[in-house]
């Protein structure tokens, strides 16, 4: 079973930055990539980032490309999202989720990924 565990989430102002860190555990955590997605209220859940754990091969949402940054650190089995720019419309749960053995990496559809984290809130003020 893996575990990701979502962090860093917070308030900011428009034009801030925040990071997230998503943190995997778990004997059996061996994705190939792993992917954050968002959902705003009433909204449904979209793609943002995708990285790929050998390579650090990324995919962004065109709506966070040049604004956020995916990133891994391996050892720590932990991935990142730098989000700068931030945009009251970034306003969402956060979600990471690893991708499903077998699947495309730069697939952007949730049933592409599995073991979903708990969500960190972002809120961007304007």
């Amino acid at each position: 079973q893996v575990q990701l565990v979502e962090s860093g989430g917070g308030l900011v102002q428009a034009g801030g930055s925040l990071r997230l860190s998503c943190a995997a555990s778990g004997r059996s955590f061996s994705s190939f990539a792993l992917g954050w997605f968002r959902q705003a209220p009433g909204k449904e859940r979209e793609f943002v980032a995708a990285i790929t754990w050998s390579f650090g091969i990324t995919e962004y949402s065109d709506s966070v490309q040049g604004r956020f940054t995916i990133s891994r650190d391996t050892a720590k089995n932990t991935v990142f999202l730098q989000m700068n720019s931030l945009k009251p419309e970034d306003t969402a749960v956060y979600y990471c989720a690893a991708l499903k053995q077998g699947e495309y990496w730069g697939s952007r559809s949730l049933g592409s990924y599995e073991y979903w984290g708990q969500g960190t809130q972002v809120t961007v003020s304007s």
